[in-house]
């Protein structure tokens, strides 16, 4: 084999692994959702990621809900959930929490060191500081950007993707079960979705079985375009209202 041919193959070898494992979202990219309620518009959602000014190795993700309406007048809102993430691993050092909801406030950060497999919750409501042992955890935000890197390309129904997450004070097991796929008419037209289903251990944060379906679009973004909670009576859903800055082509089906 030639020089030349040996440099083309090893080209083609490295560009089309960097395809292979190119990211699903990339800095800037902003997402935005509307809750209802029925007819009655609930609130909003953001979630935005950027380059972390303070280190350029890392991820500095905001996310943001917050009430409107009706609905803010008898359960105001405001929530902030911040996190830092490092670009390689995928694996948080730093998660803030600050709520407001309907009176109920919670001032939390909490500091990952995963090399010593710890993290450290400061409650700043209460001034009390706790250290809790850790093994390679995602918090409730950076999980959303690790989940949609995985390879979900030969999933079967029943397929679940896994991780261990760490919230407030304990780690769990968080599991997304695979559904199948379905066409969702959106904001922006039909989109074909991957559709999962959130599990998690019974007696933790959440019941065993939550009635909870997440629709994420089933192209290399896979963002969410429809999240929908079974409530007593009828549902809540969050529908993507408007993005920006996402890593890759969005798809839409076009109808003859």
């Amino acid at each position: 084999m030639s020089k030349k041919a040996l440099f083309i193959l090893i080209f083609l070898c490295v560009f089309l692994k960097s395809e292979a494992q190119k990211k699903a979202y990339q800095s800037g990219e902003w997402l935005k959702f509307r809750m209802h309620y029925g007819l009655i518009n609930a609130g909003y959602a953001s979630i935005e990621i950027k380059d972390a000014e303070e280190d350029a190795s890392a991820y500095h993700v905001t996310g943001l809900g917050w009430t409107t309406g009706i609905t803010k007048f008898f359960f105001p809102v405001e929530d902030d959930y911040q996190t830092w993430f490092k670009k390689d691993t995928e694996l948080p050092y730093h998660f803030r929490r600050r709520i407001s909801e309907g009176g109920h406030y919670k001032s939390r950060d909490i500091y990952f060191d995963q090399n010593a497999k710890t993290a450290l919750v400061k409650d700043h409501k209460r001034k009390t500081e706790k250290t809790f042992e850790i093994d390679n955890v995602q918090d409730m935000i950076s999980s959303f950007y690790k989940l949609r890197n995985h390879d979900i390309s030969n999933l079967e129904i029943g397929d679940e993707l896994k991780l261990m997450m760490f919230f407030d004070s304990e780690t769990y097991d968080f599991r997304m079960r695979y559904l199948g796929d379905e066409i969702i008419d959106s904001k922006f037209g039909k989109v074909k979705c991957h559709k999962f289903r959130p599990l998690v251990q019974s007696g933790r944060v959440f019941e065993a079985e939550e009635s909870l379906t997440v629709w994420v679009t089933a192209d290399l973004n896979k963002i969410p375009i429809r999240i929908k909670a079974d409530l007593a009576v009828g549902s809540l859903k969050a529908d993507l209202d408007e993005f920006k800055g996402l890593a890759n082509s969005f798809n839409i089906i076009f109808e003859k």
